[in-house]
């Protein structure tokens, strides 16, 4: 079975992505859904030599975790909007150092914090170890380098195990 679905994670989040890009769950949209959601990773297996070991409990857990971040957050950025003087911001470089050594756990860690509003990742070190994150309102940056390297860093590590 494994290799006929080398990443069944990838086929089934490629199986959903496209019944939603479709906008229509038809037999023959899920039915086209499943055939790249097969095929697709068949044909790149070559170029993804090690996978990765996932914990997908610990991923749905961490996803969960996201949306209800991202929520928050555009409720945050609103409010420093509306309320905030640009004079009051307190924008930020922050560099936060980096444990997860696997390049697919640092890709998710940095698309989490672009999806985050009020964040961005900008880099990722040569070596690997440091991640540069641009933050809107940092009052105190080593306080937010510590929240996200506990909320989503530690999350990561364990879906990444």
């Amino acid at each position: 079975m494994s290799r006929l679905i080398p990443h069944p994670g990838l086929s089934a989040l490629l199986v959903v992505v496209w019944v939603l890009m479709v906008n229509d769950l038809t037999f023959g949209a899920l039915f086209l859904g499943i055939i790249i959601g097969v095929l697709l990773p068949l044909f790149t297996a070559p170029f993804w030599p090690g996978r990765p070991n996932v914990n997908y409990v610990a991923g749905l857990a961490y996803f969960g975790l996201v949306l209800w971040d991202i929520v928050v957050a555009n409720f945050e950025v609103a409010a420093i909007i509306l309320f905030k003087r640009n004079r009051d911001l307190q924008p930020a470089w922050l560099i936060v150092p980096l444990e997860l050594d696997t390049p697919e756990a640092i890709t998710v860690f940095a698309g989490t914090i672009s999806l985050t509003p009020g964040t961005v990742s900008a880099d990722v070190s040569a070596c690997g170890t440091y991640l540069l994150v641009h933050a809107l309102d940092a009052p105190n940056p080593q306080a937010d380098v510590d929240r996200i390297k506990s909320r989503y860093e530690a999350r990561l590590n364990k879906v990444f195990a």
